[in-house]
């Protein structure tokens, strides 16, 4: 039953979701993807007209997010926290929700946490977080006290990550943590038992890991290989 009632406020956030971008009746698939709100109607091959065109993707979709109040975060919050990156990416981070410092400056991973993520993608994996990867949560407003988002918090964020992850097309998902990967899946994931897993999302790889708060909390060298050797995974997959 609850499963039940999660699926019919997806579909209604859905809905509405579709409302704001200007349709009267749902679209194909196919126009979903060629919608001028999210793809310019130039056609270029090039690499900078590419990134030119998933940022402009992105963009449409934070604004059709707008000054968001489509569930109760937005009451507590300070600032919207869509995300931050290169849209031309290969790989994307999907966290759970802002924290205080995120609140504070509107941007993904920028307290403890981020510092822990940075290091993962920097020292780790010989990467740069800016150029190399996109960060967003599947919430846009900080939980209060830090918690988990709510199944409805989630519904009304969830197209919006959706599109996000359209708009990027990358090669690798990385899903931080429980709430992200279940997110992402669709189910409950015990994610000490699933994480170092592969899977996949709209055809895209999925890998799932320990998100950079549970490494602070629980700084074990068990932990620290465990997503270490999840990493070496993915950067394996992008090199195909």
């Amino acid at each position: 039953m609850e499963t039940r009632k999660q699926e019919l406020r997806e579909l209604k956030n859905y809905l509405i979701h579709l409302k704001d971008l200007g349709y009267t009746e749902i679209p194909c698939e196919a126009e979903l993807l060629n919608n001028s709100a999210f793809q310019k109607t130039n056609p270029s091959n090039s690499a900078n007209n590419m990134a030119s065109k998933k940022s402009n993707s992105l963009a449409a979709v934070q604004k059709v997010l707008g000054d968001c109040t489509r569930c109760k975060l937005s009451e507590g919050r300070k600032n919207i926290v869509f995300g931050s990156g290169n849209p031309n990416a290969d790989l994307v981070f999907v966290g759970e929700g802002p924290g205080a410092d995120e609140d504070e400056q509107g941007l993904p991973f920028v307290g403890r946490s981020g510092k822990k993520l940075t290091e993962i993608i920097e020292k780790g994996m010989g990467l740069n977080r800016e150029k190399d990867t996109y960060i967003c949560n599947i919430v846009k407003c900080r939980p209060p006290g830090n918690r988990d988002p709510e199944a409805d918090e989630v519904s009304a964020c969830k197209p919006f990550l959706i599109q996000q992850l359209q708009a990027i097309k990358p090669k690798v998902i990385v899903a931080l943590g429980k709430p992200a990967s279940s997110t992402l899946l669709g189910r409950t994931v015990p994610i000490v038992k699933e994480r170092g897993t592969w899977h996949e999302y709209e055809g895209i790889k999925l890998m799932l890991t320990f998100h950079p708060s549970y490494l602070i909390r629980f700084y074990t060298l068990e932990n620290r290989k465990a997503v270490h050797e999840d990493m070496k995974k993915v950067l394996k997959e992008l090199k195909k």
